[in-house]
């Protein structure tokens, strides 16, 4: 958790500089271990081949300097695609009205995982209508959340309507 935090700290003002947000950095795996850096436009316009590389050769120009790793490792930059994760609370405002599944690192109501669509954010706290009634969840509760795949993600993907 310290590496991908440094990671982080070292790479988010580089590519905020290139119209970049970072979505997530995630580092593990087997063998050779990957980092991967998810990263969307900051206009919200799709993601394409030659945004995901200049990121990567910014990123890797500062790896360069400073290892916040150490050891060889496979780098991987991508978009979050459209079943992406939140992990933001400006995302739960964005993708309101859209599906999600959360997991929290504490119990709301007896659930630890919570599946139905976002209401929106207030107080600092997401708001989600599911299948078992509503609940309001803490955000730093939060442990883990995404976007559920469905029709009207894709349409509005499709219509680059809010995504």
């Amino acid at each position: 958790m310290e590496q991908t935090h440094r990671v982080e700290e070292l790479i988010a003002p580089s590519l905020e500089a290139l119209g970049f947000e970072l979505v997530r950095v995630r580092y593990g795996g087997s063998g050779r271990p990957t980092l991967q850096i998810m990263i969307e436009r900051r206009d919200h316009e799709p993601m394409t081949v030659d945004d995901c590389a200049t990121a990567s050769k910014s990123i890797s120009a500062l790896f360069d300097v400073e290892d916040p790793i150490g050891g060889a490792y496979n780098l991987e930059v991508s978009s979050p695609g459209l079943d992406r994760p939140l992990t933001r609370i400006s995302d739960f405002e964005r993708f309101a009205g859209f599906h999600a599944k959360i997991e929290m690192t504490a119990p709301i109501d007896g659930r630890t995982r919570l599946r139905g669509q976002v209401l929106g954010v207030e107080n600092g706290k997401v708001r989600i209508s599911a299948n078992e009634g509503s609940a309001v969840v803490p955000f730093e509760t939060i442990k883990k959340a995404k976007l559920i795949l469905t029709n009207e993600l894709i349409s509005a993907a499709e219509s680059q309507k809010r995504i």
